[in-house]
């Protein structure tokens, strides 16, 4: 009896082991090694000059304008990222919702930007917003805007929100497939309870529908906000992490420990990036386990 109690015991952790395993080695090792790193000054990752300086590279950044500039870079792309995705994509789920010809062929179509790797997005994006013959110069100059025609990705002052609209074109879709699923998880019944007694639908979207899409709304917010700080891909891409006026905290960890070998203050910069993200991520657990509690 107490050999089949150990087995099932030791059951899940045989089945665990691999996984676990490779989640050490992977994740949680390199946490830890990054941690030591931001508390040294260091020009190599295994051999080179290295010197213990505690919370030196901290101090540091602090005083960086250049770590102030990153920060404000990814405040603005969290801010787009959850003003503009968020109602955006429930809009457009709203629509997809209903019945009609070729919706499903519509749909695919708009999720489109989500199957595309970062180096096809940033590509298409930079014809676009290419000064001279880009989509959208050419477009404005023709409607007799040439005021309005800008160099996108030369200056200083638009270029942050210029890749953050490309971030912005690729996560709509994502908001819009979450929305989805939490409206075909809507009872019907209710719906059409509240249209025999007269609701309208501006009541029945504000009373009804907002409510019970209340958890997908939670994982949409919680995601782009996740998404939106570590931001990386489409400033490498479009950028290669030379202007440094749209640069954000991880383009910024990127081009210290890779392009100028300081990998101790890129580390730091990636433990406080890890540990901004980190309480974003357990707001949004300790959501999910009270609305699993409730229910």
């Amino acid at each position: 009896m107490n050999l089949k109690i150990k087995k099932v015991t030791l059951l899940p952790w045989l089945f665990l082991a691999i996984p676990l395993t490779m989640y050490i080695i992977w994740v949680i090792f390199p946490v830890l090694q990054s941690l030591f790193f931001s508390l040294t000054s260091r020009d190599s990752i295994m051999y080179g000059q290295k010197k213990f300086i505690g919370f030196g590279n901290f101090a540091r950044l602090f005083q960086d304008p250049q770590f102030h500039l990153a920060l404000k870079n990814n405040f603005i792309w969290l801010v787009f990222f959850v003003a503009l995705p968020i109602p955006l994509g429930l809009a457009v789920a709203m629509f997809f919702n209903q019945d009609f010809g070729g919706a499903r062929i519509y749909k695919t179509l708009f999720y489109i930007p989500m199957t595309l790797s970062f180096a096809v997005i940033g590509t298409i994006w930079a014809w676009i917003y290419h000064p001279d013959f880009g989509v959208l110069n050419t477009f404005l100059r023709a409607i007799g805007w040439q005021s309005a025609a800008k160099q996108w990705l030369g200056d200083r002052r638009y270029m942050t929100i210029a890749l953050v609209m490309v971030g912005v074109w690729r996560q709509v879709p994502y908001v819009m497939i979450l929305y989805l699923a939490g409206l075909k998880n809507i009872p019907e019944e209710l719906v059409e309870a509240s249209m025999i007694d007269g609701a309208t639908w501006g009541q029945r979207f504000r009373r009804i529908i907002i409510p019970l899409l209340a958890p997908a709304t939670t994982i949409a917010v919680t995601i782009s906000i996740i998404d939106s700080l570590r931001a990386f891909d489409i400033v490498y891409v479009m950028t290669n992490t030379k202007a440094r006026a749209a640069e954000v905290l991880s383009s910024y960890m990127y081009s210290s420990a890779f392009h100028y070998q300081d990998y101790g203050y890129g580390s730091a910069i990636a433990v406080i990036q890890f540990m901004i993200t980190l309480g974003f991520i357990m707001v949004y657990v300790n959501s999910s386990l009270k609305n699993e509690v409730q229910r």
